[in-house]
């Protein structure tokens, strides 16, 4: 299975989009004090990563 361009475009936002996310939400994790807070933002970046890393997966 091919993709179209198209569809291309909107992986490769998606990708961009949850790196973002995840270098965000690391240094969120990085500044804070509150031990839960942190813990929930170093959960929710190793989310976002694995949704990239499952986007790239697409790629190949």
């Amino acid at each position: 299975m091919s993709l179209t361009q198209l569809e291309l475009q909107h992986l490769r936002h998606l990708i961009s989009s949850h790196e973002m996310a995840e270098k965000k939400l690391n240094s969120y994790a990085n500044s804070c004090n509150d031990p839960q807070v942190k813990q929930m933002f170093q959960q929710s970046a190793q989310s976002a990563s694995q949704s990239r890393e499952k986007l790239i997966s697409f790629l190949a």
